[in-house]
């Protein structure tokens, strides 16, 4: 709903708050993860939890869209005028794989070094939020051509949050397996070129006296 007013007032200052309380990130991280370890169940409710997620909040800024446009403070007029700050958001193009494939690395590289916090989530975000927000205001006024480009600018950056999480996760995959080989190989070669320990007084075989 916050990015949904944004969009109409021509305020990404809004949008980028929109994006702080993202909830997309868990859901997204989580399907990478089902998809590498081929968890059918796991990534079901991800896809379920993103699809439920997004419908209830485009539904909401419907009806938000609506209600504020009763009350005069908004108007169908506000989304077909000129938008230069957020005409991007319903004009997918090369640029929008090129951002949700940056976007799912940086994503999946800060959970994994276990440094994810609001600002990965304001990133991944960024590719998500203000196209459901169009999406919604779009229906709301019934500017189908403007829905529908939103619409596929999400599915293009989800898929590419998707695809770049999961090439991430395969690539750190093989790197640790590699490491783990050549450490594995490094243990034999260096016990097999340390001398030998001396032998200790202790140790030694007695002489006999007789």
């Amino acid at each position: 709903m916050i990015a949904g007013i944004g969009v109409l007032l021509e305020q990404p200052i809004l949008i980028v708050g929109a994006m702080v309380v993202g909830p997309e990130f868990g859901p997204l991280a989580a399907l990478c993860v089902a998809l590498l370890r081929r968890q059918p169940r796991v990534a079901g409710r991800s896809v379920q939890a993103l699809t439920v997620g997004f419908v209830v909040a485009m539904a909401a800024t419907v009806l938000s869209t609506w209600a504020l446009t009763a009350a005069g403070l908004v108007g169908r007029d506000m989304l077909l005028a000129e938008r230069p700050m957020t005409d991007f958001i319903w004009r997918p193009d090369a640029l929008s794989w090129v951002v949700g494939l940056l976007a799912g690395v940086a994503g999946m590289l800060s959970l994994t070094s276990k440094k994810s916090g609001s600002l990965v989530g304001v990133l991944i975000s960024v590719t998500t939020v203000p196209a459901a927000a169009n999406v919604a205001v779009a229906s709301a006024y019934g500017v189908w051509h403007e829905a529908a480009g939103s619409a596929l600018q999400l599915v293009i950056n989800l898929a590419a949050i998707v695809l770049a999480g999961l090439l991430t996760l395969v690539v750190q995959l093989c790197w640790w397996r590699h490491v783990a080989r050549r450490a594995a190989h490094a243990v034999p070669r260096q016990r097999a070129d340390r001398p030998p320990a001396p032998v200790s007084a202790s140790r030694r075989p007695r002489r006999d006296d007789g």
